[in-house]
């Protein structure tokens, strides 16, 4: 590629759409990373984020899984917490408030054990001061034995389908990435009325200690994230995008600019931190900084520019 001018002043236009969700840059961070906003206040200026997804709820408040449930990885880390959160009600009574107070938009992050749950959270939620849903299908469905409704596409259509109308908010749905087919689940929530969706979660998978021939986690396997998972991820969101219309919120193994360029050019509208944050509280800073110094360098006026511009 050609060396370009960075001397150009200009600033790109860094807002983007995601389909009726507005952000004023595509930088923000996942759900089961950043709390509620609360511990990284004191690190970086919450203002720079466009939106925070935030701890993923429940119905009513979970201590979470017992033992140990996180676990270093050599390129990422493993996680069994178990959806440790006060509830949804806790939520909106006590943290919307806070989140308030900064210049960005609240997603609510929301986990079932039956679709009933999702719903009765879906209706809660659309009277509270929050600007989307985020629809979490890999929680396990305790009346489909145990496994994701993210896994099966029948599932998927009814819990998207019931959700839908149970909420007049925005509507994101969080895709699992252990799948068969991708697109085959991202086309069925897009035919159920969601107006984006994000991916990837976390992937399965499991570490042992050889010295006690013991998992790690007490529960045996976990959420694997961090930048193992970045070239899965930027192969799923590029195929999402080619499988739908409406837009994609990407992550998976973010930590840099040029990672977020790479997912934009797969596909992806705006992008969300996770695992990052745990070891440099200042990622979403450095990502949105390098994005833009990416933008002025190639000479994108505007971030929404670089979704899809992939050269093939």
């Amino acid at each position: 590629m050609p060396k370009q001018d960075f001397s150009t002043s200009t600033q790109p236009d860094m807002c983007v759409d995601l389909n009726g969700l507005t952000l004023k840059n595509p930088i923000t961070v996942a759900s089961g990373t950043y709390g509620f906003g609360r511990e990284y206040a004191e690190w970086i200026d919450l203002n720079i984020l466009s939106a925070i997804s935030v701890k993923g709820l429940t119905l009513e408040p979970r201590e979470g899984n017992e033992g140990r449930r996180i676990v270093e990885t050599p390129m990422g880390m493993l996680n069994s917490v178990g959806l440790q959160n006060p509830g949804v009600h806790y939520f909106i009574e006590n943290e919307i408030p806070f989140l308030r107070s900064y210049d960005l938009k609240i997603i609510a992050n929301i986990n079932g054990n039956t679709i009933e749950e999702y719903c009765q959270m879906a209706e809660l939620l659309s009277d509270a001061d929050v600007d989307s849903i985020e629809l979490n299908i890999s929680c396990p469905n305790v009346k489909n034995g145990g496994l994701a409704f993210g896994t099966n596409p029948a599932v998927v259509q009814d819990v998207v389908k019931r959700v839908r109308k149970a909420s007049k908010k925005h509507l994101i749905v969080k895709l699992s990435p252990n799948v068969t087919d991708i697109k085959e689940i991202a086309r069925i929530v897009e035919a159920e009325g969601a107006d984006c969706i994000s991916l990837i979660n976390t992937l399965s998978g499991m570490g042992i200690d050889i010295y006690k021939r013991k998992p790690f986690l007490k529960r045996g396997n976990g959420g694997l994230s961090g930048p193992a998972v970045k070239p899965i991820a930027v192969r799923m969101v590029y195929d999402v995008h080619s499988a739908v219309k409406i837009p994609i919120l990407g992550m998976g193994g973010i930590s840099t600019g040029e990672d977020a360029v790479e997912f934009m050019l797969a596909g992806a509208s705006a992008i969300a931190i996770g695992t990052a944050n745990f070891a440099n509280p200042l990622a979403p800073k450095k990502v949105l900084e390098g994005l833009t110094q990416y933008l002025k360098q190639y000479h994108y006026d505007a971030a929404k520019k670089l979704t899809g511009d992939l050269r093939i």
